[in-house]
């Protein structure tokens, strides 16, 4: 925090935690004044609900009410009718929390909540059911209630208590990443800087951009945001997720020109200067964008069939900076646009995408499957200890299993959290232990008890407004809310507790157990089947000959490049060198170019861009490490040498500059390509 910024922006987690602790006491009031069962879980879920964002806090708030109505209904559908049959019971339910596990893990937006919660809350609502079944509909009912009760209060006091909206989070996110990209492409355009330097902004703006798409899922259910900037946000992602290959390609071809080839003719030396003075001027001191495409255009010449490979690649650079010219002065009017409130459809912007703003997710259907059951497997072993020893508390043990199980399967090492989980745990049966034993019985008011459960759910309050301890802050005050099971009157039992309390650490430890052998691939397993699933994009895009959107290819493989990022020490020498040049991202664009320029071509030249291409596709699948086979190389020159003669001027330039970047991204250490004289065409 600066010091220069406002009393509340710097008092901000602290403000959160007096928020969230007065938004589970008015729960737990009105719970208790309701008479509701089990008035604790209202209290518990204005903790595992809110969010230091109002946005966030209401995404998860709808998503959860949804969740714990699915997980409800699917309780009293399957526990009446499988009582009788307490293996069947917990097959069936085992088997539910894996599917809900799996499509949430599929799923990967807020909208995965829905899912997840409804899996495990047919654990939390149907195992301590098993011994009143005839009650289960009651039970499922008073659940729902005492969660949406929860989760009003949450919502109410985020939005109306001194509410901090999601939009200017994504907004000043978006604007130091835009900064960040005008300061990258002003380093590529005029050669600065080191390698390292470009490599290390390149990751930081790819991870940042998924971290600003993950934000931005909340825009939509933040009350407190105007639509325009929703709209307007939404665009300017699209062209952050083109900016970053543009820029990639823009370093590929100076770097093939050389330096000798930039010098002469001069011209392209001031070109490039003066565009890299451009793309970083303030909006005031800029040329109009109309005056530098047409310094661009000055600088094109007609490709034929006689063109050398320098001047097929000066031609691919002129319409690179062309794109990121539209590119750059697109972001420009649509931040002011957004700044000013105006409707972003009046703008007359440059690039359009046909797939729209929605964000494309990478998914890995294998280890959400694996995930799932390892979650299913977890919970049935809980519940043969349970039923095999006739453990009265026991069924605290699968219920656990269910939600450690469901909460960190995302991460890469799932069981390390669900340890770390179990640890803070204990420390929640601690304190809880202290309060139920030694302070709780000496209250009598409602108020004393509030001012005794202050000082621990204020910390627990601050420590999830921090990112870095939020995992920390909501264990320890979704547990401690739990155990604690406040009510109208004071009837704790020490021996019931601590039954209770060991049920609850068992299943966290058989969770853990499980999930180290179902999870133990680690992070290197993950990284190695991202780069394989880079590939594979690659190779569906090359197979298909319909158009695709290259936003939407761009959206899905920056998301992937970004949780690669996260994961680069794992990979090896080359897999590192791809995943820091943008490799697979700027194939795949050039694929998707060169796709849109067949459908112009005569019949000759797709004959040899299609054969080339399926080559390709089966190169890619077949990806192992060590390069690509050199015959690719040749079925890459082949096409090349047929696009030059192509008739139609425009549909040959977009032939050529997919083909050049296709070449440069699969073979840059390869010799330059040599127009093709008919003695050798002929051969």
């Amino acid at each position: 925090m600066r010091a220069d910024e406002p009393f509340l922006v710097r008092q901000a987690d602290l403000i959160f935690a007096l928020k969230t602790f007065a938004a589970s006491m008015l729960a737990l009031v009105i719970a208790l004044a309701m008479d509701l069962p089990r008035p604790y879980w209202a209290m518990a879920t204005v903790y595992i609900t809110s969010q230091p964002l109002a946005g966030a806090t209401s995404s998860k708030a709808f998503f959860r009410v949804m969740g714990t109505l699915v997980g409800a209904i699917m309780t009293v559908a399957l526990v009446p009718n499988l009582i009788n049959a307490p293996e069947l019971l917990c097959l069936a339910i085992a088997l539910w929390v894996g599917l809900c596990l799996y499509l949430s893990l599929l799923d990967g937006t807020p909208r995965s909540y829905v899912f997840m919660l409804a899996g495990y809350t047919v654990a939390l609502i149907g195992f301590p059911s098993v011994s009143e079944p005839g009650a289960i509909f009651d039970t499922a009912v008073a659940r729902l209630e005492e969660i949406s009760l929860g989760i009003i209060c949450a919502s109410l006091v985020s939005t109306i208590v001194l509410p901090r909206s999601v939009a200017p989070a994504v907004a000043s996110r978006v604007d130091n990443w835009l900064s960040d990209a005008r300061r990258l492409s002003q380093l590529v355009l005029l050669r600065e800087g080191s390698a390292a330097t470009r490599r290390g902004k390149w990751l930081k703006l790819a991870t940042d951009i998924v971290e600003i798409d993950t934000l931005s899922t909340h825009l939509a259910y933040d009350r407190l945001t105007d639509r325009n900037a929703v709209t307007g946000l939404g665009e300017v992602r699209l062209r952050m997720l083109m900016l970053l290959p543009v820029i990639a390609s823009l370093e590929d071809r100076l770097a093939t020109l050389g330096e000798e080839a930039l010098r002469q003719p001069p011209e392209l030396r001031r070109l490039l200067e003066d565009l890299a003075q451009w793309i970083v001027s303030e909006v005031s001191a800029r040329q109009p964008a109309e005056r530098v495409r047409a310094m661009i255009a000055e600088r094109q010449a007609v490709l034929d069939d006689n063109a050398s490979w320098e001047r097929i690649i000066m031609t691919s650079l002129l319409l690179r900076l062309r794109e990121l010219v539209d590119l750059s002065r697109d972001c420009r009017e649509l931040t002011e646009a957004i700044a000013e409130n105006r409707s972003v459809s009046t703008l007359d912007l440059a690039f359009h995408s046909e797939a729209g703003a929605a964000p494309v997710r990478h998914r890995d259907r294998g280890l959400a499957l694996w995930s799932a059951a390892g979650a299913a497997t977890a919970i049935l072993i809980c519940c043969g200890f349970w039923i095999g020893t006739g453990w009265p508390d026991g069924a605290s043990a699968p219920m656990m299993a269910a939600v450690a199980c469901s909460f960190f399967a995302a991460q890469d090492e799932p069981a390390r959290f669900i340890r770390s989980f179990g640890l803070w745990s204990l420390v929640a049966i601690v304190v809880v232990a202290v309060y139920l034993f030694a302070l709780v019985p000496a209250i009598s008011h409602l108020e004393v008890l509030a001012l005794a459960l202050a000082p621990t759910f204020l910390l627990y309050g601050f420590l999830i407004a921090r990112p870095a301890t939020a995992g920390t802050g909501m264990a320890l005050a979704a547990n401690t809310a739990t155990l604690l099971a406040l009510q109208s009157t004071y009837s704790a039992d020490f021996a019931s507790y601590a039954n209770s309390a060991v049920a609850f650490f068992v299943g966290v430890v058989i969770a853990e157990l499980v999930t180290r052998i179902a999870r133990g691939v680690g992070a290197e397993w993950i990284a190695n089947r991202l780069v394989l699933s880079g590939w594979i994009t690659i190779a569906v895009a090359a197979e298909r000959r319909g158009k695709r959107d290259r936003a939407e290819f761009a959206g899905l493989m920056l998301h992937r490049l970004g949780l690669l990022v996260q994961r680069i020490a794992f990979l090896s020498d080359s897999d590192r060198r791809d995943a820091d040049s943008l490799v697979q991202l700027r194939i795949g664009i050039n694929i998707i170019d060169l796709r849109r320029a067949r459908y112009r071509l005569a019949v000759s030249t797709i004959s040899v861009i299609d054969d080339m291409l399926d080559q390709l596709a089966i190169a890619c699948r077949n990806y192992a490490g060590g390069g690509m086979p050199r015959e690719l190389l040749t079925s890459v020159d082949r096409a090349l040498a047929q696009a030059v003669k192509d008739t139609d001027d425009s549909a040959r330039e977009d032939a050529l500059i997919g083909l050049v970047g296709i070449r440069r991204g699969l073979f840059p250490d390869a010799p330059a390509y040599r127009p093709r004289t008919g003695e050798s065409a002929a051969a």
